[in-house]
């Protein structure tokens, strides 16, 4: 007999900081406040939770709204990805962010993409409607703005040498084109990839004056602009002893580099980088700054940036 007694202890709250959710825990979901969440395979790394509670604190101590609004992480499967999103529009959770495999996945499975999104080709952030889910891309704003937060200078007023092709180059291509910077080199080691990427682009470009060039990342062109900057969108550095995706001695000339990856804090690029007397930052701003955006999208409100940094900070510290 399944049936509980009414003497049965009620489901503790779950706790959004420590605790990693599957598929299953959604038919009886013990949270009665405004749910948040992000998806993913793997998720137990993910430092998002730390941040938007952080941000919800600060924000519930002028608006009391935002008392009862926790963030959780959930792993799911990619198999499993309408299910669960099924269960969570149900289960009424206001937001979700999607991480990797499920950008590109979740879009047949939405009411709405915007138009920006449906450019890059995939969704981070989802927002509940009574008929679905809509779907927002937070990456290329929190991309562009900690560009210009942490070197000093924005998309728009500088040519771009972007390194790889897959997903996160996509993302942060159309936003240079969005940004109209003046210039965009495509640098990827797979051709058929990169040409691929590159006559996705020429489309989007048709109202932007962005020059856009692709290049072969393993023999990189003498006539590459300068002064430029640099953003590897590529997974080399992700491991610790990973190569640098670019021979930055073969370069003439100033450059600034933004790395995508924030863990490990400095790569192989980053340090030779800083080695010759360049800037040089971590992807820790850009998902700072994307994660403001979706929590701004979800409130309607301000969203503290330092509350945010902080906890990120902090997560990483641990």
């Amino acid at each position: 007999m399944n049936s509980k007694s009414p003497t049965d202890p009620a489901p503790a709250e779950p706790d959004p900081e420590s605790s990693v959710f599957e598929t299953e825990h959604l038919d009886n979901w013990p949270f009665k406040g405004t749910s948040l969440a992000v998806l993913g395979h793997p998720v137990k790394h993910s430092i998002s939770p730390p941040m938007h509670n952080a941000a919800l604190k600060r924000m519930a101590e002028t608006d009391p709204a935002f008392a009862d609004w926790r963030y959780f992480k959930f792993h799911v499967p990619p198999g499993r990805l309408p299910e669960t999103l099924s269960l969570l529009h149900a289960k009424r959770f206001r937001g979700v962010n999607l991480t990797l495999p499920h950008k590109t996945d979740a879009l047949p499975l939405l009411t709405r993409i915007d138009p920006v999104a449906e450019r890059m080709g995939a969704v981070n952030t989802l927002v509940w409607t009574a008929d679905g889910y809509e779907g927002f891309n937070s990456d290329g704003y929190g991309l562009s703005t900690a560009v210009e937060e942490q070197l000093g200078a924005g998309l728009s007023s500088q040519p771009v040498i972007l390194l790889g092709a897959g997903g996160a180059a996509r993302a942060a291509a159309v936003q240079c084109i969005l940004d109209m910077c003046p210039e965009l080199w495509l640098g990827n080691r797979n051709q058929d990839r990169l040409k691929a990427l590159y006559r996705d682009l020429l489309s989007i470009r048709k109202e932007s004056s962005t020059r856009l060039e692709a290049f072969d990342l393993s023999a990189p062109p003498d006539n590459l602009p300068a002064p430029a900057l640099i953003i590897n969108a590529t997974s080399a550095g992700l491991a610790p002893d990973s190569p640098s995706p670019l021979d930055l001695s073969a370069l003439k000339g100033a450059f600034s580099v933004y790395e995508m990856i924030y863990n490990p804090p400095e790569t192989a690029l980053m340090k030779e980088a800083r080695l010759r007397g360049m800037r040089a930052a971590n992807g820790l701003s850009m998902l700072v700054h994307q994660g403001v955006r979706s929590l701004e999208i979800w409130s309607g409100a301000a969203v503290p940036v330092d509350a945010m940094r902080t906890a990120a900070e902090n997560a990483l510290a641990t």
